[in-house]
């Protein structure tokens, strides 16, 4: 059985990211970096859906 694995895309930008998911791969509160923008999100992942994190200011 082969698992099914995606690149990971940035949620501002819309490009891949040096990162690479499994099908059962969950993620919460992962700084995930994009190389294009430059741009560090705050994501959750979970069955290949990303969500970003919003977190209150301090």
């Amino acid at each position: 059985m082969e698992v099914k694995t995606e690149w990971v895309k940035c949620p501002v930008c819309g490009n891949k990211t040096r990162n690479k998911i499994r099908e059962d791969t969950v993620l919460k509160k992962f700084p995930l970096f994009c190389p294009k923008c430059k741009q560090e999100t705050l994501v959750e992942i979970k069955d290949f859906y990303v969500t970003v994190v919003r977190e209150p200011d301090a």
